[in-house]
């Protein structure tokens, strides 16, 4: 895995040709176009496919394919951490994970998300997170990743009817990055890293899609201050979906729900404020937002020692999320 140690402050783009970003490494390889890193996406995905149009892209001394603002693992293992132990469990969330070729990039959310709640969850340390984030003790938490429950084995059941009934297609349906179900209370995470929590559904969609979307979601009028439509228009269709599809299962369950957007510190800091004008909350509903860097403080102040515990401090310092205007972006505001 490489970071801020392994990778060189800036990016060498020579015309239509790149020189590979780690440190000590002259290797060139031909620049990609817009589109060819979501084409990539499938291919690794599949691991069978045509692989000789991707080539060009990788240096195989190192093992990535190279962008002008990022680069992609080839082998999966390389981006992962707990790989080697959690392979089988991380083989079965992937069969039911809707997207999963982003999982080989280094400025993935979904692979940062992965290497840090694993750790949270292995070491003990999920509950009382959570029960500081909700000011509520967190008993007995179930962490789901991308939809997939390890104790019933497959899509958690209580997801799959939210979805049926607010009439989602099963290819395209709602996936919270991940859902932590307590004995008192569900949680649903939905992570960011350099994507914007907020985005312009009227730019990427028909206005027959919205139409669509007005009335599917409209089911979840109970849970919102304005109308679906009012929140489409204000960027925030994907928070408004976790919103009503968690606050309808957590009132099915009679479990209090927290919608929590997890984003870097310093960015999108009136999110929280701008969303819950939109919302209804009450003592048992409520949206939060918190930062990667708030995780980070709760590990290095927890009393762990060991292995495990050091490779995910060096991994919150050294992580980058790819290069912006040329340079070098490191993930996290950590001294």
């Amino acid at each position: 895995m490489f970071g801020l140690e392994e990778l060189k402050k800036k990016i060498d783009v020579k015309g239509d040709m790149i020189i590979c970003p780690v440190i000590g490494c002259e290797t060139q390889v031909k620049k990609m176009k817009r589109g060819i890193p979501e084409s990539s996406d499938g291919y690794l995905k599949k691991r069978g496919g045509r692989k000789e149009g991707f080539e060009q892209y990788l240096c195989k001394e190192h093992k990535i394919y190279i962008t002008p603002t990022t680069f992609i693992y080839d082998d999966l293992r390389d981006n992962l951490l707990w790989y080697h132990v959690d392979k089988g469990l991380l083989g079965k969330i992937i069969e039911v994970k809707r997207v999963k070729g982003q999982l080989h990039h280094d400025n993935s959310e979904d692979a940062v998300t992965w290497n840090v709640f694993r750790f949270l969850e292995r070491s003990k340390l999920l509950s009382e997170f959570l029960s500081k984030l909700c000011n509520s003790p967190v008993a007995n938490p179930e962490i789901i990743y991308w939809s997939y429950s390890q104790s019933q084995q497959n899509v958690w059941n209580e997801l799959k009817k939210a979805r049926a009934e607010f009439g989602e297609i099963p290819p395209r349906g709602s996936e919270p990055d991940l859902i932590v179900k307590g004995d008192n209370i569900l949680v649903f995470i939905e992570a960011k890293l350099r994507a914007p929590s907020k985005s312009d559904f009227n730019q990427s969609h028909t206005a027959r899609d919205k139409e669509e979307r007005i009335r599917r979601y409209s089911r979840g009028d109970r849970f919102l201050k304005r109308p679906v439509e009012n929140l489409i228009d204000a960027g925030y269709y994907q928070l408004m979906r976790f919103w009503v599809i968690g606050s309808s299962i957590a009132e099915r369950l009679n479990l209090e729900f927290y919608l929590a957007n997890l984003v870097l510190s310093g960015k999108e800091e009136d999110i929280e404020r701008d969303f819950k004008g939109y919302i209804k909350e009450d003592q048992s509903r409520q949206f939060v937002r918190i930062a990667w860097e708030d995780i980070y403080q709760h590990i290095s102040g927890s009393v762990l020692s060991g292995r495990d515990n050091d490779v995910t401090m060096r991994y919150f310092k050294n992580k980058t999320i790819g290069y912006e205007n040329g340079k070098l972006q490191r993930a996290f505001s950590i001294l």
